[in-house]
């Protein structure tokens, strides 16, 4: 597993705590989106889709970070929309990492080169750029030509200034195992990324493009096959080996929808990043309201085909924590760099 030490010890630490206090829901990272606005219309994206009104509208510093420690969670992904283009983002993530959270901020690095000096290196945080493919594939994938050469600038130039820079890479069935191991190994191999996140597309039902999105086996087939001969034990993947072993159908798990919350302009969304089926004003709220088990696959048809990270690495982490041998393996694999 590709996570630091440090903060590897700090999650482990923290789902302990829960686990003493014998509370059943707790969220082990926020999604943060303090903006709705891009400067870019992917088309796997379901999440830009709002009035004017609402694109215009920035979230105020106090009441991010606000809702970040109100939730207690550990980890932060800040999302959008472009979080860059918040006029005060290096505010918010500069009062987060001063409360020691660790902080990944999303991005398709359009703006990173320009923004690069608004933000301090630290272990607390990280750039996470979007890159779905190499060249030709990430640009179609963004409805844009260049920006898979603009990101791979900024994600070198962030690197030499000294910031920990990590790739968040979204599949589709239109990727093959082969461009799969092939952006992989160049961000692996050529940038040397310090962490890479995988996901199968969630289908979005306002998306653009509807015709892409994988079914489950076709989301094992492809993975079982991208991480044939070793691949998975030598990429620097951010995930437990088990949500490993489920993309690639090892193993199989229900949703843990609460353990990655969703907070943005509107409040926290019910019931994931993925899903919105209503707002409530308190993280609170959130849990004891949310009919939790309405949701997930055969329950819900808009999760019949959800393996996406958000929903199923939580639950993979905490079947981990709960098995002596999956602690070790996970233990094993953190220390030793590799799976």
């Amino acid at each position: 597993m590709a996570m630091p030490l440090r903060q590897s010890i700090k999650v482990a630490t923290y789902l302990i705590e829960q686990k003493l206090r014998k509370r059943e829901k707790f969220p082990l990272i926020v999604e943060l989106e303090p903006l709705f606005a891009c400067n870019l219309a992917c088309e796997g994206c379901g999440k830009i889709q709002h009035p004017a009104g609402v694109l215009k509208q920035r979230m105020p510093v106090a009441q991010a970070v606000g809702a970040v420690l109100e939730s207690g969670a550990p980890m932060v992904s800040i999302a959008g929309g472009e979080p860059l283009m918040h006029p005060q983002i290096d505010e918010i993530v500069r009062q987060l990492v001063a409360k020691k959270k660790y902080v990944f901020l999303c991005t398709n690095a359009m703006l990173m080169r320009k923004k690069l000096e608004k933000f301090t290196p630290s272990p607390y945080f990280a750039f996470a750029v979007h890159i779905d493919g190499l060249r030709e594939r990430h640009d179609e994938s963004v409805a844009k030509e260049g920006v898979f050469d603009e990101a791979v600038a900024a994600m070198k130039e962030a690197k030499q200034r000294g910031f920990r820079v990590t790739t968040n890479s979204t599949f589709f069935n239109t990727d093959t195992p082969q461009t799969i191991i092939e952006v992989l190994n160049f961000l692996n191999d050529d940038l040397k990324v310090d962490e890479m996140m995988i996901s199968p597309a969630y289908a979005y039902e306002k998306a653009p493009d509807q015709e892409h999105f994988l079914g489950v086996e076709q989301t094992r087939e492809l993975f079982k096959k991208s991480f044939a001969g070793g691949n998975r034990a030598r990429w620097r993947l951010n995930h437990s080996p088990l949500f490993l072993d489920f993309l690639e159908g090892k193993a199989d798990f229900p949703c843990t929808a609460w353990a990655i919350p969703n907070y943005s302009l509107f409040g926290w969304q019910r019931p994931c990043y993925l899903m919105s089926d209503g707002y409530v004003p308190t993280y609170r709220q959130l849990i004891e309201e949310t009919d939790w088990d309405k949701y997930g696959r055969g329950k819900d048809p808009r999760c019949a085909n959800c393996m996406a990270h958000c929903g199923y690495e939580p639950t993979a982490v905490l079947a981990t924590m709960g098995s002596l041998k999956e602690s070790l393996r996970a233990a094993r694999e953190t220390i030793g760099g590799n799976r």
